[in-house]
């Protein structure tokens, strides 16, 4: 029993002292780097200006009702104040769910759009990381590790290889 314990020591001691290759790579650089990350980064953009213009259209027509409520309020009766502030209180609320709305669409648009890259940024790092001989990859931004000695960044590689596998 001891033997089998100072054998399984031992193996262990030897490979702890093996050298281990570590690459970095950091997805989010990858994301909007590749030549399908731009694409799907312009077309985010575009749609939240497309729906900015809503939300700022709708806001100047707030703004209007109110301009002209206050230049009204003093000779209107409590009725016609209460409709219209009524009203403007409607239209603010509306302008709140339109703009949680949009936001929820541009998120669930983000989704769709980068969950395909980032399969395929999965498969690109495995090749990568293969051809480069390393033992261990980790995601730069994320992992906890504050310090390697020796590592290989591959976050250019990796995108090199993508816009090579998948240009458009």
């Amino acid at each position: 029993m001891k033997s089998l314990i100072a054998m399984a020591a031992l193996a262990l001691s030897t490979s702890a002292f093996a050298a281990v290759n570590i690459g970095k790579v950091d997805i989010q650089k990858v994301l909007i780097t590749v030549n399908q990350g731009v694409a799907v980064r312009d077309q985010l953009k575009k749609s939240f200006d497309e729906k900015q213009k809503v939300l700022k259209d709708e806001e100047e027509k707030i703004k209007k009702l109110q301009d002209d409520y206050a230049k009204k309020a003093s000779v209107i009766n409590d009725k016609e104040k209460a409709k219209k502030e009524r009203e403007i209180q409607e239209r603010i609320i509306a302008i709140q769910q339109k703009t949680t709305g949009f936001q929820k669409e541009i998120q669930d648009m983000e989704q769709k759009l980068k969950t395909p890259i980032l399969e395929r940024v999965k498969s690109i790092v495995d090749e990568v990381s293969k051809s480069a001989d390393l033992d261990m990859v980790y995601e730069a931004a994320t992992a906890p590790i504050l310090y390697a000695k020796s590592e290989k960044d591959l976050t250019d590689e990796v995108v090199k290889s993508y816009n090579k596998k998948f240009p458009k």
